[in-house]
């Protein structure tokens, strides 16, 4: 079933005609629906939640909770399994500081060149912290994870394995329900960063068997400062908390406190109630146009657009076989930063830099490219503009003799 793309009308910010917005991989847009759920809840029951006896923060509540219940069937977990937090970024740093008393001198943490800062940076600290050795799953030719490379590196001394689902540059899917399996015959907790593929495709967390999982509402058409943690109920259990506050606490005595039963355990102070409740109706969104639906969509036209990219002198493409709609490439002897100006006056957004991913970057050895990446609200005709704005940059700059 191919999408119907009067959807574009669902979105303010593409009101202007003129825009090509190719860089949802960064951020998505926001449709109407999303922005009148999140303004209802200010307009209509703006009072806190799990703490007042009056109607309107039981209806509040009632919707925040609703929002839970709505995240753990799209992911396929249990509603006491989905933590609320303020984005992808900080749930893979606390998944980091409730596993770090876990770790001993000597142990190893795997991860890989593929990794955004948020899931790369957070293991880094804490292996300088607890005497741990930060493990990098070699590469293949093309930048993917392979099985058997994965294999090579695990080890007795293996603690944790923290990787993404699909890279935010290359686009390139990890076999992680694999990966999962071996892990946890070393008996390694298994974090996975899917900001990147639940937006984009059927996420199951009891088929992969990970032991996290985290992703953001801002990149499938939810608000910002808002994100996810799933996590297996026991290790919620076990888990200290690692912020204090609100919510959480049972009972808070002078040098005593108890916590309330995950997932409140983990959410402190005031919650992002808006944002669940936007968020929520995102995800209602997205799965009536269906997510594989829209996967497919992404796939003919990251064909399409690879095939035009091909075929423009000078272009250099970096990932030829992405499994997700993100395409990275660069403009020979222009830098990315340069080109996405020339693109900006052609009302063309598109994402150029290290995409906070610098490892993948020297891994490439360049110090920056371009992105484009793709969503529902997305036509062959934003390609077509994209190419004949490269153009433009590509004889500029030679003229220009740059």
């Amino acid at each position: 079933m191919d999408l119907d793309f009067d959807i574009r009308a669902d979105f303010p910010v593409l009101d202007d005609e003129t825009l090509v917005y190719l860089d949802t991989a960064a951020t998505s847009l926001t449709p109407h629906r999303v922005l009148h759920k999140m303004n209802d809840y200010y307009r209509k029951y703006s009072a806190n939640v799990h703490r007042g006896v009056y109607r309107l923060s039981h209806e509040a509540t009632e919707l925040y909770n609703d929002a839970r219940r709505t995240v753990a069937r799209l992911i396929n977990a249990e509603e006491d399994e989905v933590v609320f937090t303020r984005g992808a970024s900080n749930a893979l740093n606390m998944v980091a500081r409730m596993l770090a008393p876990y770790i001993q001198e000597g142990d190893e943490i795997i991860t890989s060149e593929l990794e955004h800062h948020s899931h790369f940076l957070p293991w880094q600290r804490i292996a300088k912290e607890r005497g741990a050795k930060l493990i990098f799953v070699p590469l293949d030719q093309n930048g993917r994870i392979q099985l058997q490379a994965f294999k090579n590196v695990l080890s007795p001394r293996t603690r944790v394995v923290a990787l993404t689902h699909v890279s935010n540059v290359m686009g390139y899917l990890t076999p992680i329900e694999k990966i999962t399996e071996l892990a946890h015959a070393h008996g390694a907790y298994v974090s996975v960063d899917a900001a990147q593929s639940v937006p984009h495709m059927e996420v199951d967390v009891k088929r992969i068997d990970c032991d996290f999982l985290a992703f953001s509402a801002h990149k499938m058409l939810g608000p910002t400062g808002f994100g996810i943690l799933y996590g297996k109920r026991k290790h919620l259990d076990a888990f200290e908390p690692v912020e204090f506050g609100g919510d959480m606490v049972g009972i808070a005595e002078k040098d005593t406190l108890t916590y309330q039963k995950p997932p409140l355990k983990f959410e402190t102070g005031t919650p992002p109630i808006a944002e669940a409740i936007g968020f929520a109706e995102a995800i209602d969104y997205l799965e009536e146009k269906g997510l594989e639906t829209i996967r497919e969509h992404e796939k003919r036209l990251a064909e399409y657009a690879h095939k035009a990219l091909s075929g423009l002198e000078d272009v250099v493409i970096y990932n030829k076989d992405a499994d997700a709609g993100i395409i990275t490439f660069n403009l020979k002897g222009v830098h990315p930063h340069d080109v996405v100006t020339v693109l900006d006056d052609d009302n063309i957004a598109l994402r150029a830099g290290h995409h906070c991913a610098q490892l993948v970057m020297q891994w490439l050895s360049v110090a920056a490219t371009l992105r484009a990446s793709f969503y529902l609200y997305n036509t062959r005709d934003d390609i077509d503009r994209l190419i004949e704005s490269l153009k433009r940059a590509r004889d500029f700059f030679k003229d220009a003799g740059l």
